[in-house]
């Protein structure tokens, strides 16, 4: 018997964008795996790290789009200048990042770059027009408050901080914001999300490359002078590489992907996923403990997105042909 239930249902542009970040959040979530591996068995010093992760990442994709995909390589020039913002933005999300986890440590850290949610949403609701209601606000308060008990940030000893931390982590969160709202721009310029991820991770690369050579900004490292401190391990150089090319291409690149069909402030609450799932991935690979507290603010955080879901599916249409 023919029905209209026979036919498989389209899928909406907003379940597509919301399936492609929850991907992208999950890829994410490993790279805590590696960067715990690099920093305790190898002592990388972090803004090192970053600008090896940036290197790698334009290298893989700038190789990959050679052999299979030359199109990808080419920007217009009038996203040029655009392109040089978006990784100078890049750059500074990561060093912000790296700098915000020496000084508070990486509970505070955590909780202060998840600010990032509420910067986003406010943010896009001031300069890209996008609709900031009861749910979204609840939704950002979900998200927050589970991030606090996930990382473990509700104890007095992880709140010790000096000023310079403080502003550092809130700064860290402000430059995932704007990240996540220049990268909803890049979509709506008509820039092809991976040429974007290509060359604002080339760009973020030198920018990186500049901040190693800045005295202060990597207490665990000499200015300049520790950018092969991996020297001759094949195992951290690898380990370092597969960082790049899976975490951080995965990642960034299905986030990115991701804002073409989704509102900034919408998938950067999607991302605050990411701390409920890095717990769960720290308890089956590296036997840490996720204690009552962590599971309750996990699903304060699942429970956010979900709420955010709901909202968004009731109220769009959008068919892709």
């Amino acid at each position: 018997m023919n029905s209209t239930y026979d036919k498989p249902q389209p899928i909406s542009n907003f379940t597509k964008g919301y399936l492609i970040c929850l991907v992208g959040t999950a890829v994410w979530s490993t790279t805590a795996i590696f960067i715990r591996y690099l920093t305790v068995n190898y002592h990388l010093p972090a803004l090192v790290l970053a600008f090896w992760r940036d290197v790698f990442v334009f290298t893989a994709l700038a190789g990959t789009f050679v052999v299979f995909n030359p199109e990808r390589l080419r920007i217009e020039r009038q996203h040029l200048r655009f392109l040089v913002v978006y990784g100078f933005v890049l750059s500074i999300f990561n060093a912000l990042w790296t700098v915000s986890v020496s000084l508070n440590g990486a509970a505070v850290a955590t909780v202060l770059v998840y600010s990032s949610a509420a910067f986003t949403a406010l943010l896009g609701w001031r300069f890209l027009h996008e609709q900031l209601g009861l749910i979204k606000i609840l939704a950002v308060l979900f998200s927050l408050g589970g991030c606090v008990l996930v990382s473990g940030a509700y104890t007095a000893s992880a709140w010790e901080l000096n000023t310079l931390g403080v502003i550092t982590g809130l700064l860290s969160g402000l430059a995932f914001a704007s990240y996540s709202l220049i990268g909803k721009a890049s979509s709506e310029r008509g820039i092809n999300s991976w040429s974007a991820l290509l060359y604002t991770f080339g760009i973020g690369a030198l920018f990186l490359l500049v901040y190693n050579l800045i005295p202060g900004l990597d207490a665990s490292a000499t200015p300049g002078g520790n950018l092969f401190w991996l020297g001759s391990s094949l195992v951290g150089w690898g380990v370092l590489i597969i960082l790049a090319v899976g975490p951080t291409v995965g990642g960034y690149g299905l986030y990115t992907l991701s804002l073409s069909y989704l509102p900034a402030s919408v998938a950067n609450l999607i991302a605050t996923l990411e701390p409920a799932m890095t717990a769960g991935l720290a308890y089956l690979f590296l036997g840490e403990d996720l204690n009552g507290t962590q599971l309750l603010g996990s699903l304060l955080i699942v429970g956010g997105v979900f709420m955010l879901r709901l909202r968004n599916g009731r109220g769009r249409k959008t068919v892709v042909h």
